[in-house]
């Protein structure tokens, strides 16, 4: 016959056994990868605020020069480029944009004729539509994504903002 003899093995525990954890070895990899994000995330976002910035003044550019060309239509106006500005300036003013002169930009008045389509035709010919023409420019500054982007080497100081309106006059 056969014996068996029976060992009797230590019994260990499943927490004596070092095994490594993973929650100790990644306990700051987040912080460290928000770290690496925020200042992109930062310039993303300021970026948004800049660009809203930019596109309310453009709407508002936009609409002065299309007062300034619905004043210069009216017969009170009536070939006055300097009452023109002046009604472009107040839009802008009351908009709370300053004149752009001082700033770089300026306002354009000019009366006259737009030609017709074929561009060989000479110009106020009959067919011709007699018209104020005002164009403003306006420089937009960056408030917030100016400094920032210097940090990481870019150069966003300004912008010029260009609208252009004709209408054409009713009597003629």
């Amino acid at each position: 016959m056969v014996a068996i003899a029976r060992v009797d093995l230590p019994h260990r525990s499943p927490l004596t056994c070092w095994k490594p954890s993973r929650h100790r070895s990644e306990a700051g990899a987040e912080l460290i990868e928000f770290a690496f994000v925020l200042p992109l995330l930062l310039l993303v976002v300021v970026g948004i605020f800049d660009f809203g910035f930019l596109f309310q003044r453009y709407e508002v550019v936009t609409n002065a020069a299309r007062e300034g060309a619905r004043a210069g239509v009216l017969p009170d106006y009536d070939g006055n480029a300097t009452a023109v500005t002046n009604r472009v300036l107040q839009y802008l003013t009351s908009a709370g944009l300053e004149d752009p002169t001082p700033l770089g930009g300026g306002i354009d008045v000019r009366f006259g004729c737009v030609p017709p389509v074929p561009p060989a035709a000479p110009p106020c010919v009959p067919p011709s539509i007699h018209s104020t023409q005002v164009t403003v420019t306006y420089p937009h500054r960056y408030l917030f994504l100016g400094p920032i982007a210097t940090l990481f080497g870019g150069s966003y100081s300004s912008v010029m903002l260009q609208a252009t309106s004709t209408m054409r006059s009713e009597a003629q």
